[in-house]
């Protein structure tokens, strides 16, 4: 059976669209490619720092981030996310400018999680930074103000804002977990009814593993959207007799 070409690359089926940083993305981290177990496909859209994404809600980069799921989209991926869950406002107007599958935030799946929990429970959130999370977030990644969430940030920890708020170019993993785990914990301290977190921040994965050791609840991250996604986008034949 003949098979037609026209791209230059092959076999990478989730594109991420990165922020313009240079802090350091170690493994965990969706800007760090052995993250994932199949190939993916990285791109940065210049300009789009913390300060412009995080403080100013984006202004000025809705068209550089369409422009550049649409590169992502020609070199043929088959899926499109980013590295900031702060661009959940921009998940209509890019999904509708491709034809194919569009997340640009894990809080996309904070609806999901609590459709999952038993009533009386809510969804915890961790974000990078609570001050500047808003309802403009949750609504753009479809969080109806009926779902019960409580919400808490890093912003005032300084091991945590120096690199992934001020792009400062070196991180301290352990203390960074420290400070995570903790605060999952006082969450569920606050709100004992936290069934279950969803990770806002892109560069939080690492440290899901720790949060659920240590508090004994789910964790829902991008790297947990990615691989659903990837799942859904790329399905793996079932081969072999039955049993």
């Amino acid at each position: 059976m003949p098979i037609e070409g026209g791209r230059h690359h092959y076999g990478e089926a989730i594109g991420i669209l990165t922020l313009d940083t240079i802090f350091p993305r170690i493994p965990g981290d969706i800007g760090n490619a052995s993250t994932f177990s199949f190939p993916v496909r990285l791109r940065v859209v210049g300009g789009a720092t913390q300060d412009r994404v995080v403080k100013e809600g984006g202004r000025g980069l809705l068209e550089p981030f369409i422009e550049a799921a649409k590169e992502l989209e020609k070199d043929g991926v088959r899926a499109v996310t980013t590295s900031c869950g702060f661009l959940a406002p921009f998940q209509d107007d890019v999904a509708k400018a491709l034809a194919i599958p569009v997340f640009t935030s894990s809080l996309m799946q904070v609806p999901l999680v609590y459709k999952m929990l038993g009533k009386g429970t809510r969804v915890g959130i961790l974000t990078a930074d609570s001050s500047h999370l808003g309802k403009m977030h949750l609504r753009g990644a479809g969080i109806d103000p009926s779902i019960p969430v409580a919400i808490a940030g890093l912003q005032d920890h300084e091991e945590w804002a120096k690199p992934f708020l001020r792009n400062q170019p070196t991180i301290d993993p352990e203390k960074i977990e420290v400070l995570i785990v903790n605060a999952a914990k006082e969450l569920i301290s606050k709100y004992p009814d936290t069934g279950a977190f969803v990770l806002e921040c892109a560069n939080m994965h690492p440290y899901s593993a720790a949060i659920q050791r240590e508090t004994g609840r789910p964790v829902f991250d991008i790297i947990t959207f990615v691989n659903y996604v990837y799942h859904a986008v790329v399905c793996k034949p079932f081969t072999g007799g039955f049993m």
